[in-house]
């Protein structure tokens, strides 16, 4: 088991943010603290959880806030009890943060406390008592059949940006991927005889996701025709100019500029295409299961969101259609 040190007063703020995390504005750019303790959870979590950069910035940067809050009380997260938690919360409320952003920070908090408790480091968790705030439910972005239609019509595929465009765009449909995924997907994670892709998902779980015959078509005149051209110097799928893999706002960029061009005027990301894929799969009669294990999630709760959509659209759609909907609405 790792044991850490006898807990030392908070240093000077040295930590920086992952750069994988994304930038504050200076107005709420945090500063955070380092501590031993810390950087044993932070370890504990890349080598034993095997959380991603981007995760590990986020508990970098969230734990970061409380440090820096302890640091400038003169207090150290071995005194801390339910108390200092909960006047760090109000803290952080007054200071005008979100209750989804609240429920971010308290859980990293849940977490680094557990870790110190199973390690020994402290006799019990002062967050096990605290109460996550409400948060509305927030229904996902989806794309109808016929914008996702008109999106994947967009790239000219005669030459080489266009063809890995449609490839990109057709796998994030076609596999429900997170743009994490896209990124980092290699030659030989796709198997050409099988139409399976191999996909390492959020704690490196590895799954395999069939695609369809289109997008498959698609991704083999990309690879066989294309990625060639762009000179590769990494071994990934998607690839810039330079010959290197394309990065999470590329995609998003090109996503933006593709949506502009189909006539779709509100606000999409590569994470609506998942959204999509998988409210679509279960509109088409796909079970919540086969659903979950496609998407890669660790508990269907986190799937489950999805038949809220599927269920708001047969609403809208019934008071759309039905004859006598409208009935209340037209009686004088």
């Amino acid at each position: 088991m790792v044991r850490a040190p006898s807990p030392e007063p908070v240093p000077p703020r040295t930590r920086a943010v992952a750069e994988a995390a994304p930038p504050p504005t200076p107005a709420q750019a945090p500063s955070p603290a380092g501590h031993p303790w810390l950087d044993l959870f932070l370890e504990h979590l890349l080598v034993v959880k095997g959380l991603s950069e981007n995760t590990l910035a986020a508990y970098a940067s969230d734990l970061g806030h409380f440090l820096g809050f302890l640091a400038s009380r003169g207090a150290d997260p071995a005194d801390v009890n339910n108390d200092t938690l909960f006047l760090y919360l109000m803290h952080e409320r007054r200071q005008g943060l979100a209750s989804r952003s609240l429920a971010r920070r308290l859980s990293a908090l849940r977490g680094f406390y557990d870790f110190l408790r199973e390690e020994r480091l402290l006799t019990e968790s002062p967050a096990q008592h605290l109460e996550n705030p409400k948060l509305p439910r927030r229904l996902p972005e989806v794309l109808s059949q016929e914008e996702v239609a008109a999106l994947l019509a967009q790239p000219d595929v005669t030459d080489k940006l266009g063809a890995r465009d449609r490839a990109m765009l057709e796998l994030l449909y076609a596999a429900g991927l997170r743009v994490s995924e896209l990124i980092n997907l290699r030659p030989l994670d796709y198997d050409p005889q099988s139409g399976l892709l191999r996909i390492f998902g959020k704690g490196a779980k590895e799954r395999l996701v069939p695609i369809h015959f289109a997008a498959q078509a698609c991704l083999d005149a990309y690879l066989r025709d294309w990625r060639g051209a762009f000179g590769p110097r990494e071994d990934k799928v998607f690839l810039n100019r330079s010959g290197k893999g394309l990065s999470r706002v590329a995609v998003w960029k090109n996503i933006k500029r593709y949506a502009a061009m189909a006539g779709i005027r509100r606000e999409i990301s590569p994470h609506t295409f998942r959204h999509s894929f998988a409210t679509h799969l279960l509109e088409g009669g796909a079970d919540l299961r086969t659903v979950q294990l496609l998407l890669g999630h660790a508990d269907i709760s986190a799937t489950e969101i999805y038949t809220h959509v599927q269920a708001g659209r047969l609403a809208r759609a019934h008071r759309e259609f039905h004859p006598r909907s409208r009935l209340l609405e037209k009686t004088p």
